[in-house]
């Protein structure tokens, strides 16, 4: 069998319990309990704020939040280097709490689109979030076909927006999109452009008007999130971990085994 197939192998039984004793600090060891204010916002549990000083984790990935110079606080993006989400409210009996796509404030923001990426608000959003069904969409299209631009200036449903890179694509928005459960906007695709979705505050009419795109997204919208599981006891750490462990090798061995049946160590 290829060396390398043993190599993965080790580095995978080497790392796992490496992840598992970081999963295990997440639980909160030596880390107050007690709530904590960022600007005008109590910062209580499931959330935590992260500690700039320390490399110590007090809570699960998902709840993190930095707070900047004691003014704003910003939910991370489950996408590395990717902007997250500035916090405008939280309420703790609904579970549910305001937010502000950052990335998108920043690409309204820039001199120019050229060099940015244009991603669906969704993508970023952690394990433990939903985006509430309240919420409208509105939806950007980055044309890059001239014949694209010219059918999008046509459409009296769509509203061409500042964001754009010289002449290579010009970005349109369409409002009043009605949230998908399941995200799924193939209707209003359109040929020669990349379609976005970017979620903001439902109205009492049901309506809202693509002209003011802008202060839709800096209005933000609606998450929920879910209660994360309880913590397991201290001595209960061990036992789990030598589990996932056994569980971790075995699913490492066994797809590394039909890699190498159909022709060898992935590249």
């Amino acid at each position: 069998m290829a060396p390398v197939y043993w190599f993965l192998v080790f580095i995978g039984v080497w790392w796992l319990p490496l992840m598992l004793v970081g999963a295990d600090e997440q639980q909160g060891e030596g880390c107050s309990r007690s709530a904590n204010r960022c600007g005008n916002l109590t910062i209580s549990n499931p959330f935590w704020l992260a500690e700039t000083d320390a490399a110590r984790s007090c809570g699960i990935l998902d709840f993190k939040v930095t707070c900047y110079k004691n003014r704003s606080a910003t939910l991370r993006s489950s996408v590395p280097l990717i902007p997250g989400f500035a916090i405008n409210s939280i309420s703790y009996e609904e579970r549910s709490l305001r937010v502000v796509d950052e990335g998108k404030q920043k690409l309204l923001e820039a001199s120019s689109g050229c060099g940015i990426k244009i991603g669906n608000t969704s993508a970023k959003l952690d394990t433990q979030f939903r985006i509430d069904l309240g919420n409208l969409n509105l939806i950007l299209y980055n044309c890059t076909k001239e014949s694209a631009v010219a059918a999008a200036r046509r459409d009296s449903g769509l509203v061409q927006t500042r964001v754009r890179c010289r002449n290579e694509w010009v970005v349109f928005v369409r409002a009043g999109v009605h949230h998908d459960r399941i995200g799924n906007y193939a209707r209003y695709a359109m040929e020669g452009c990349d379609a976005t979705v970017v979620p903001v505050l439902g109205s009492s009419s049901g309506k809202t008007n693509a002209s003011d795109y802008e202060q839709l997204i800096d209005d933000g919208f609606l998450l929920t999130w879910e209660d994360p599981p309880p913590p397991l006891p201290p001595a209960a750490h061990g036992r789990h971990n030598k589990k996932l462990i056994l569980i971790g090798f075995s699913v490492c061995y066994n797809q590394l085994a039909n890699m190498s049946s159909v022709g060898g160590a992935p590249t």
